[in-house]
């Protein structure tokens, strides 16, 4: 066998779908989990200088932005290892199916194992579902704080109108009831929206968002792989070809 004849055979042998899913995995879950860790250290820092003289106003959110920091490194952790092993079952499946390399066979260990990937997959396509949701939500917040800004630019000639503008945190449940000032108006809020650490909060956030979206779009790119999968080892295992392990 010449050398381009087996280097066609291992490429053929190549889950082009699992690859391309783990390359996504990994590219959405590097941008969620670095901007994310990121945009959470920052928003501290905004309300801490702009929204909050007392420390024990916002202190409870310090605490949920630590844990959530400590969620994103698991996060990052756990992700990392399971796209590897979904991408293992993939070259696995593949070979199986192509008889690239040798005579494989289908055995019931290795349907159990595609079944349960399909399932595990799902479910965390669900779950990261939530997350992509609930990532919205400080974009949502910048986002109306950028339009409230932009809309005390328009309106630098009446003063009194402006004053009327505000973006208030505690609305938001960042802050409680009693923080002072809890909110930001006016000239004050538009010189807050023109610093350089709100502009990269809000970058940073949607970046995550984004890394988000491409981690969901990875998901469920695993689930159609790891479904296919399934479906060529239990057509083999029917042919008779299959074994018990």
């Amino acid at each position: 066998m010449g050398c381009y004849d087996c280097c066609m055979r291992c490429l053929g042998g190549v889950p082009y779908c699992s690859l391309v899913a783990t390359l996504l995995c990994f590219s959405g879950i590097a941008l969620f989990c670095g901007c994310g860790h990121q945009a959470l250290t920052e928003t501290e820092r905004l309300i801490e200088t702009y929204f909050a003289r007392n420390l024990q106003d916002y202190r409870t959110l310090a605490y949920i932005i630590q844990y959530f920091q400590y969620v994103i490194y698991g996060l990052a952790s756990f992700f990392f290892l399971y796209c590897i092993v979904l991408l293992a079952e993939g070259f696995y499946t593949t070979s199986v199916a192509k008889q690239t390399f040798g005579e494989f066979r289908s055995t019931m260990c290795g349907r159990c194992l595609s079944s349960s990937f399909i399932v595990m997959t799902y479910l965390l396509a669900v779950l990261w579902l939530l997350v992509f949701a609930f990532s919205a939500l400080p974009v949502y917040f910048f986002y109306n704080m950028d339009a409230t800004c932009h809309t005390i630019d328009v309106l630098t000639e009446t003063p009194a109108s402006i004053n009327q503008l505000c973006v208030d945190a505690r609305q938001y449940g960042l802050l409680p009831w009693d923080a002072v000032p809890g909110k930001a108006c006016g000239m004050t809020l538009s010189n807050v929206c023109k610093t350089r650490e709100y502009r990269i909060t809000y970058d940073l956030y949607v970046a995550a968002f984004a890394g988000a979206g491409i981690t969901l779009l990875a998901l469920l790119t695993y689930t159609v792989s790891t479904t296919y999968n399934f479906a060529v080892l239990r057509y083999l295992g029917r042919k008779g070809i299959g074994a018990r392990c």
